[in-house]
């Protein structure tokens, strides 16, 4: 199985924080390593994520978070 580094963005942090810990906890058995960051003058954030799983698994779970608004997401595989 392939090891997926993600980046995740978050603007307006405050407001939506909750809903990107909501979708992180869901695919919480997939994430094998998280560093987050977060810039309280202009209240953004960056997630950066190393997730397990296929192709179509990545696409999905990047999907769902990038539903959430002001959160955009890029990912890269690492094989």
């Amino acid at each position: 199985m392939a090891i997926h580094i993600m980046g995740v963005s978050i603007d307006k942090r405050s407001d939506f924080v909750p809903k990107v810990q909501e979708v992180l906890t869901k695919h919480g058995s997939n994430i094998l390593a998280r560093f987050g960051i977060h810039d309280e003058s202009d209240d953004n954030g960056l997630i950066t994520l190393n997730v397990r799983g296929d192709e179509n698994y990545i696409n999905q779970f990047s999907k769902e978070l990038s539903s959430i608004p002001t959160v955009k997401v890029n990912h890269m595989t690492i094989k």
